[in-house]
């Protein structure tokens, strides 16, 4: 067609111009319904591949937040190039619904003209009142067909505009991690060096990928600026926020209130905390908790984020309902992922 939408860039919306332009010069045609038909079926298949996408394993080894946008923006320009070629068949079907193709059937031999002046019309007018009635009716067709066109043009131009802007943002959002221009919190980076090596032997001895303890650290601690305190005020180094009960004999902080959720609803307490001398040693007795404790066993060398998330929530390691979906977010970020480049 004349604007070129054949050839559309989802990431450009200025490439949604001609197709706004000729819903505003040209709302009457039906290569503007034709246009607006085609970038709604472009939407609705853009939602079933991410419907099918969303449905699909995303636990790969190449899967990440990088790699989920990219794909999300090539499953968008793809729907847009089935859209405005063959396709599913919803914009021709949509195109007809909406009144397409009907203005030339009506000049050259449709129902309107099949009323021939001298002849009595299929509801027995005379042959002079139907054709005197005919250019009203035309006009009064071809209007109706005017205003759904621009409306449904212009409504399917803004979303598609809206949808294109939102991906370019996440265009630039990738692209700005990949050059390295959105660096994690000085904080942040000073937190996963200081721990590294010591998740590191961790993952030794449990089988357990070292960034996902790294992960759960920063979750317990903020990425270590809330670890709990000796009573003189020096850090305990307890980065898991392991509390001292059971047969634990060393060393403790002082009690301090707690939000736990139990019932179904958050309440505060007071616990004590074990107390360490430094990461490594928090790094030690954390694996050796997961170890020695059988209500872990289903979180021992687990390797993918789901599984090891929801397997230390299964085992009660939290008491926080959405402590997973927590703990996996953190995992699977690009906060830790871009701490993590400076570090290892």
């Amino acid at each position: 067609m004349a604007t070129g939408s054949a050839h559309l860039n989802t990431l450009d919306p200025r490439s949604l111009a001609d197709l706004q332009r000729l819903a505003k010069s040209d709302g009457r045609s039906d290569e503007a319904l034709r246009a607006a038909s085609k970038q709604i079926e472009g939407l609705f298949l853009q939602m079933m591949l991410k419907a099918m996408r969303d449905a699909s394993p995303a636990d790969g080894p190449l899967d990440s937040d990088q790699t989920r946008l990219a794909q999300e923006l090539h499953d968008q320009q793809l729907a847009s190039n089935l859209a405005q070629t063959k396709g599913a068949g919803l914009a021709e079907a949509l195109f007809r619904q909406l009144g397409g193709g009907r203005a030339g059937n009506d000049e050259s031999g449709g129902a309107a003209a099949s009323i021939i002046p001298g002849k009595r019309g299929a509801q027995g007018q005379s042959g002079s009142a139907a054709s005197a009635d005919l250019p009203s009716r035309r006009d009064a067709v071809l209007s109706s067909r005017a205003r759904r066109s621009a409306a449904t043009a212009s409504n399917a131009n803004t979303a598609a505009a809206e949808s294109a802007a939102s991906s370019a943002k996440l265009a630039a959002t990738i692209e700005a991690a990949r050059s390295g221009s959105e660096k994690p919190p000085r904080h942040v980076r000073e937190f996963v060096a200081s721990v590294w090596p010591y998740a590191r032997a961790a993952s030794l001895a449990t089988g357990i990928p070292a960034h996902f303890m790294v992960a759960q650290a920063a979750l317990e601690t903020g990425w270590g600026k809330h670890q709990p305190k000796n009573a003189d005020g020096t850090p305990s180094y307890n980065l898991f926020n392991i509390k001292a009960s059971g047969n634990w004999r060393g060393r403790t902080t002082s009690e301090t209130a707690v939000s736990e959720h139990v019932g179904g609803r958050w309440q505060r307490e007071k616990a004590a905390f074990r107390a360490y001398s430094s990461y490594a040693e928090a790094f030690a007795d954390y694996a050796r908790l997961l170890t020695a404790n059988p209500r872990y066993a289903d979180v021992l060398g687990k390797i993918d984020a789901a599984s090891f998330a929801q397997g230390l929530q299964n085992a009660g390691y939290a008491t926080d309902p959405m402590y997973a979906n927590k703990l996996m977010r953190i995992i699977g970020g690009n906060t830790l992922k871009n701490a993590l480049a400076t570090t290892a």
